[in-house]
């Protein structure tokens, strides 16, 4: 009943978006022809493109279905629902307007397409912000809500339990447990122990059943999934090995045998690839052009405040462990230990000049040049000398995780401070969530966090 509700649901709501992106066409041809008075040509030219804008509708919420924007509210976060309705709906008006010029009707309004796209985003984003708050108050009232019976009293139903109670507005209700072993969980009532389990289910109104046993109960398994589709209702299961799972694993199967990649990453898709790759490109160009003058009066700078050559090159690790040479403003005087030295908080190697330009940044603008080369990427885990990485591969968990990706000029773990002699676990937990997490708006915003500030460095 559950799974058929959900389906009419997300029906109802595609149904529902499909109208509204109509009712923003229709806002949108009374606007640009009647209120500000569009030519005769155009008039018809929108007016004879009704079937077109059908099946745009049609086609725009089938994108958003195959990308999981009709999954429950709350698995998804708002800001990365709302920016992924408006990049389709982005790619589908250009797409759409593409379509108008390729059928021959070339005299439709560029105005009236900017429009529809800015009317057919809001009313959709309107849409689903309320939504969201409706679906919020009615799992707050308790009405209609999942009523699970957890299966397991150890570590992870625990952690289950405490996870439902902090986020009331899920509209889950812990009805009772099985217990598996000898603790019990804190006011949930308990209906007995799990070798009476296919018991203690017969006849159950659960509308969801959830595993969480710990890995010495494995044996108990198949009891309880056979007890459980015995009664047809739905199961999840909590997989004891979860802490070793990254934030969107990947299951894969060939044969009768599955897989769960456990590093499977966003950038791994080809397209987010390209987006990236492509934000690359064209933000390091725009940057080269628009900071060369301060570049070259930087190169003067470090000429002037000590002998020696104008940029410092040193072998960095990237992509796929493969070792590239990194370009920086020459900060210190020439030294023994550059190929090995960690820069530390007032370092004596120094000079006026390069401690001036590293508390800006200034001293890492030509890695813009790697950035546009390909070896590095605007945002990303900062490199590291192969002399300190083969150290920290070995006393660091999941350091090498980080080489997954191309290192970056600045990244989530820089934007929170953690740069310079700052702890090598936390840049790797923050690099890893980064990797696990990525999205052009979590680029973005590192941006606007580094241009906040993120750039400033605290060593003098």
């Amino acid at each position: 009943m559950q799974n058929q509700n959900r389906r009419i649901r997300i029906f109802l709501n595609m149904l529902l978006e499909a109208g509204m992106i109509l009712l923003a066409y229709q806002l949108t041809v009374f606007i640009r022809f009647s209120l500000m008075k569009g030519t005769m040509n155009e008039v018809m030219t929108w007016g004879i493109s009704w079937r077109i804008v059908l099946l745009y509708s049609v086609g725009i919420v089938c994108v958003y279905a195959l990308l999981h924007l009709y999954a429950p509210v709350f698995y998804i976060r708002a800001r990365k629902e709302l920016f992924r309705v408006t990049l389709v709906n982005l790619i589908g008006t250009i797409t759409f307007g593409f379509l108008l010029y390729i059928l021959k009707l070339f005299d439709f309004s560029r105005i009236a397409l900017v429009l529809f796209f800015i009317i057919s985003t809001a009313l959709i984003c309107m849409k689903r912000i309320l939504y969201r708050i409706a679906v919020r108050k009615h799992n707050l009232l308790g009405d209609h809500r999942i009523h699970v019976i957890l299966v397991g009293s150890g570590k992870l139903a625990r952690q289950y339990v405490r996870d439902v109670q902090n986020n009331p507005h899920l509209g889950i209700s812990v009805d009772g447990y099985i217990q598996s072993n000898s603790q019990n969980l804190e006011k949930i009532p308990c209906y007995g122990e799990i070798d009476r389990v296919e018991a203690l289910l017969d006849g159950s109104p659960a509308d969801q059943i959830v595993v969480a046993l710990e890995p010495d109960e494995t044996g108990y398994i198949q009891k309880v999934l056979s007890a459980v589709e015995k009664e047809g209702i739905a199961i999840s299961m909590i997989p004891f090995y979860s802490d070793f799972y990254p934030s969107h694993p990947t299951f894969e199967t060939f044969g009768k045998t599955k897989l769960i990649n456990l590093r499977a990453t966003p950038l791994d898709n080809i397209a987010n690839a390209a987006i990236k790759r492509a934000m690359d490109l064209v933000g390091s160009f725009i940057l080269i052009i628009l900071l060369s003058p301060l570049m070259v009066i930087t190169a003067v700078g470090v000429k002037l405040s000590s002998p020696g050559p104008i940029f410092f090159k040193q072998a960095r690790v990237g992509k796929g462990k493969k070792p590239f040479t990194m370009l920086k403003f020459r900060s210190m005087r020439i030294n023994s230990a550059e190929t090995t030295g960690w820069s530390t908080t007032s370092d004596p190697r120094r000079t006026k000049f390069g401690s001036f330009i590293r508390k800006y940044s200034i001293d890492e603008l030509p890695q813009l040049f790697n950035v546009f080369k390909g070896d590095m990427s605007l945002i990303g885990p900062r490199p590291e000398v192969p002399y300190y990485v083969y150290q920290f591969k070995e006393t660091v968990p999941r350091y090498l995780v980080r080489q997954q990706v191309r290192p970056g000029m600045t990244g989530w773990a820089q934007v929170h401070g953690l740069r310079g002699d700052t702890s090598i676990e936390a840049r790797v937990e923050y690099d890893i969530w980064y990797i696990e997490n990525w999205s052009l708006l979590l680029d973005i915003r590192i941006l606007f966090l580094t241009l906040l500030g993120g750039f400033i460095n605290t060593e003098v």
